[in-house]
């Protein structure tokens, strides 16, 4: 059980009631992360602003960018994080042998030098906060800076996620059991 409470379209007020209204007419179902961030309005509209331009206006490939947040969710052991992007990175193109593989990618053939420069440079910034300059100039050869600025954000946020997530222990929807 969540250690707060998941607050319901009614209890929610001004921009962030009207983003969950939009969600649910589109027929989104408004997940229970962002009823959990509801608690500070502030925070979580620009908390769903900054997730929505990482996955909807992002430059870094929808596939790459997956791999990315797969990797972090797998490296947090957040469970929830791991569900909700399974099917999304599935429909970005991965395979489910490379979903499969992510948690043991160092020893997997099914990533290409790209996809393994992304995965080296993910367990760097989650894990130590750095990245070493050999990784480093590895993702310069496959990314623009903008690109390198959108990955580290992506690394970073949906890190804070999985803390999210995990400290207070929000579970996942019924309708994704």
């Amino acid at each position: 059980m969540a250690r707060v409470t998941m607050l319901e379209i009614d209890q929610v007020s001004g921009e962030l009631q009207d983003r969950f209204q939009k969600m649910e007419e589109r027929g989104f179902e408004v997940l229970n992360l962002f009823r959990v961030m509801a608690h500070s309005p502030a925070v979580g509209l620009d908390f769903l602003r900054l997730g929505n331009s990482i996955l909807f206006k992002g430059s870094v490939p929808p596939r790459l960018r997956e791999l990315a947040i797969l990797r972090v969710g797998n490296l947090a052991n957040a469970s929830y994080e791991w569900a909700q992007h399974v099917p999304i990175g599935r429909r970005a193109g991965l395979s489910k042998a490379q979903i499969d593989a992510i948690p043991n990618w160092h020893d997997s053939d099914l990533f290409d030098e790209q996809a393994k420069a992304v995965l080296r440079y993910t367990d760097e910034v989650a894990e130590t906060i750095r990245a070493t300059d050999d990784t480093f100039q590895k993702i310069k050869n496959y990314f623009t800076d903008e690109q390198i600025v959108e990955l580290t954000t992506t690394i970073g946020f949906y890190g804070m996620v999985s803390r999210i997530l995990e400290t207070l222990q929000v579970e996942l929807e019924t309708s994704r059991l």
